[in-house]
């Protein structure tokens, strides 16, 4: 494991790498599922369970700093590309 958490420890740990992809997958198929269950069309009980591994998965990854209109946060890093996959955005 590398020692120093940040956005380009992807190059460094593919474990982490490999997280981040199946939390972008997650993200996006919770997106779908939770768009569906709103409509009516398929179970609110699957979407929160999509969400549920998502979270998990993304707790699996390191933390990192980041800033967010001038606030320094600590997220776990990729969280952006992930943020959009849960949108829909991906």
């Amino acid at each position: 494991m590398c020692p120093a958490p940040n956005e380009d420890k992807f190059a460094y740990n593919s474990e982490d790498a490999e997280i981040q992809g199946l939390s972008v997958t997650v993200g996006r198929m919770f997106s779908k599922a939770w768009r569906e269950a709103k409509n009516g069309t398929a179970s609110m009980s699957y979407a929160l369970n999509l969400l549920e591994a998502y979270k998990n998965l993304r707790r699996a990854l390191p933390l990192a700093q980041s800033k967010w209109d001038d606030t320094l946060m600590t997220r776990h890093i990729g969280s952006t590309a992930a943020w959009k996959a849960t949108q829909g955005m991906a």
